[in-house]
């Protein structure tokens, strides 16, 4: 579809509940290859390239999160869907908190996967400026170690394959998309509080080995809260390192909605 004169892509399969899939920095709709389709023999999935990511263009320099969230409505309009479950990866999952705070009439479950409602540390933003640099430098070789740094440290040689795959369609992300993604999650503001009290179904995924998310800080954000914490053994890519248990708990948290 046309969005503010971009082109933006999204898959749209399946039918019966409306499952809205928003993958991370330096993904694309390719990240759901193994999920998707099993999601989608029991309902409609709707997955979407964000701003600057697979083949949707950039619409600026900074895509903050609500940029991107409004981009989400803006597919889910096209579609006719008024309610949905919202799974977002990392990246993902903060523009689906973007958008659950702005649309939440229209939300029905919202799962954050390897991602966290905080905003970035002081530290973080230093990382995301340097990375901002880096990238200027030497596009392929930010991408590379960006990419090989979200597994644990076990998997980098037994994963091989996928790790191969996932650098690949990584490398397809223009300089703009990673410089303006790298800036919107910089800036994008703390929502705790919103997370932790939403009245909605809530589902948060979390690696114990994860490189980018320190594991402990991020669960202790949600204590006390009714948020349902899902802990695997691995890094920060989920939906490889831990594929069958994590679409288990993804069909177990849509059932139940």
């Amino acid at each position: 579809m046309q969005y503010k004169n971009i082109h933006i892509h999204f898959t749209d399969s399946g039918s019966g509940k409306a499952i809205v899939l928003l993958h991370g920095f330096l993904e694309n709709t390719s990240m759901w290859k193994n999920i998707a389709p099993t999601l989608s023999k029991q309902y409609r999935v709707i997955a979407i390239d964000l701003l600057g990511h697979g083949k949707t263009e950039s619409l600026g320099y900074i895509h903050t999160m609500q940029d991107m969230a409004e981009i989400v409505e803006a597919v889910l309009n096209h579609l006719n869907i008024s309610k949905s479950i919202i799974i977002g990866h990392s990246m993902g999952g903060y523009v689906a908190l973007a958008y659950a705070e702005n649309h939440l009439e229209k939300v029905a479950g919202l799962c954050l996967m390897n991602s966290t409602a905080e905003a970035d540390s002081e530290e973080r933003k230093l990382n995301r400026d340097r990375a901002i640099k880096a990238v200027k430098q030497n596009h392929r070789t930010f991408v590379s170690m960006a990419v090989a740094n979200l597994f644990a440290t076990k998997n980098r040689e037994n994963l091989n394959l996928a790790i191969e795959f996932v650098k690949n369609e990584a490398l397809k992300t223009p300089l703009q998309g990673i410089i303006a993604a790298l800036e919107g999650m910089k800036i994008r503001p703390d929502k705790t509080d919103f997370f932790k009290s939403a009245p909605i179904k809530k589902l948060l995924i979390l690696g114990k080995k994860d490189p980018v998310l320190n594991f402990e800080n991020t669960k202790n954000h949600v204590k006390n809260s009714n948020v349902n914490i899902v802990e695997f053994p691995d890094g920060h890519m989920s939906h490889i390192e831990n594929e069958n248990n994590f679409l288990q708990e993804i069909m177990h948290f849509i059932e139940n909605i």
